[in-house]
């Protein structure tokens, strides 16, 4: 430790990307400071990725018990309810809170918010530290648009925490979190309705947004395109959302998933002279270190790319770098990534957009079927699956899937693009059979050129 300080490493915000730095900093010997005003643990693992998905693991339950009597299973009639979902949930949660608590044990951890005061110096509470080195790590939180009523909406923060299920559901947004929260409200017996802009996963391959859109309004989703909330009034039947094409929608709850803003209001950042972009984002080099040389960011704070395991990356990339003397960059090409949708989407590399604006010419190979299950339970739900091939090197540059276990079989993928594969050691592979994933290993047929 060097004695000139309190810590040889402060880290302010302990999601899961402050949790990975302190703890890694702490077992090469440093000696670490931690704060956090929420809970210990972060966005993904108390407020979106884990729970959201638990909940979408319930909204399945709809189709498995209506599938299973095309494999014989007699009928049922189940009653969904919400307060148990809910309760398990939160057991889970506060499990998951405990440990990552332990994870800090080697750490010093105060669980009141944090402020810089100088490049050195921090405010918790009523104490003040001085670090050699200070780590913010304190992510992105939702918002809701300033319109007139904004007070009566909602966001993923709340939707996990909701007391009843909403009959009667709007959800504002047509990214990642939109769809999914629409597909397990969907699922779960709300009638759902999904205001979007403009198109449906915006920055995804085309098709996928395509894809998705059939089947969300296939299993009753209600997509309203082209179109905004200007504000949002109260009743006594509930909320009515006046729209901007002179239009009224009625719902008993409204949503919000239009995006998330880097969290740095407050935390003392331009006192200390950090400079910010203008979303609010931390500003920082190929190194996570920000124009103080004393001062890095790490994770969704600094609006790079909003996914829990790059945030892991960013603090282990940190640690080797300022911990451990070996200057490390993050890495960002071929991050596989997922959305848990209705079907769930799996996607690693190029869009086919982005394919041919880099490469001009590419193969494109598409496969969409009816999954095997679903030849006997004849719902209509389908898999959808496209390769992107650069063909003067015959490397496949983007994989992308939208239909059960997506995430799992592109999370395999990811490992080959990261590889350089290509085309031909694609072919090469022998399939498992049968599954869906094999199509990726079988698809011969280009797609005629578009030009």
């Amino acid at each position: 430790m060097n004695s000139a300080y309190d810590y040889d490493l402060f880290v302010i915000g302990a999601g899961s990307g402050g949790v990975r730095a302190a703890r890694t900093a702490a077992a090469q010997g440093a000696k670490v400071g931690v704060c956090e005003d929420n809970r210990i643990g972060g966005t993904c693992v108390l407020r979106g990725c884990i729970p959201k998905k638990l909940l979408v693991y319930a909204a399945h339950y709809s189709h498995d018990f209506s599938d299973a009597q095309a494999y014989g299973w007699s009928k049922v009639s189940p009653d969904h309810n919400w307060g148990t979902l809910i309760d398990n949930k939160n057991s889970e949660t506060d499990r998951l809170n405990g440990i990552y608590k332990n994870l800090l044990r080697e750490c010093d951890v105060y669980e009141e918010r944090g402020k810089i005061v100088d490049p050195h110096t921090i405010a918790v509470g009523s104490n003040v530290f001085t670090a050699k080195t200070i780590l913010i790590a304190t992510g992105g939180w939702p918002f809701v648009p300033d319109i007139p009523g904004k007070e009566f909406a909602i966001t993923s923060n709340e939707a996990l925490d909701l007391e009843w299920r909403p009959p009667r559901i709007i959800i504002v947004g047509g990214g990642y979190i939109a769809v999914e929260f629409a597909g397990i409200f969907a699922g779960l017996g709300s009638k759902t309705s999904l205001v979007v802009r403009s198109k449906l996963l915006r920055g995804f391959d085309d098709d996928l947004g395509r894809e998705l859109d059939d089947a969300m309004q296939r299993d009753g989703v209600d997509i309203v395109y082209g179109c905004n909330i200007v504000s949002i009034e109260k009743t006594a039947a509930g909320l009515v959302a006046h729209m901007d094409n002179g239009e009224k929608l009625e719902a008993d709850s409204i949503m919000y998933a239009t995006g998330r803003n880097p969290n740095t209001t407050g935390i003392g950042l331009e006192e200390a002279g950090v400079e910010l972009g203008g979303g609010g984002e931390i500003l920082v080099d190929e190194y996570s270190k920000t124009n103080v040389d004393s001062i890095y960011a790490i994770g969704d704070v600094t609006d790079r790319m909003q996914l829990t395991p790059v945030a892991l990356h960013e603090a282990m990339c940190f640690v080797s770098t300022v911990v451990l003397g070996k200057p490390t960059k993050p890495g960002y090409d071929n991050i596989a990534t997922a959305v848990f949708s209705t079907p769930p989407i799996g996607t690693v590399g190029l869009t086919e957009a982005q394919a041919r604006e880099q490469f001009g010419k590419i193969d494109v190979y598409k496969s969409r079927f009816r999954p095997l299950k679903h030849t006997l339970t004849k719902r209509d739900h389908f898999s959808f699956m496209k390769l992107l091939v650069e063909p003067e090197s015959d490397r496949v540059i983007g994989a992308h899937m939208i239909g059960d276990d997506s995430a799992e079989i592109v999370q395999g993928l990811a490992i080959a693009l990261k590889c350089g594969a290509t085309k031909a050691q694609f072919d090469m592979t022998i399939g498992i059979h049968p599954t869906a994933a094999e199509e990726f290993v079988t698809m011969r047929t280009k797609e005629p050129d578009p030009a």
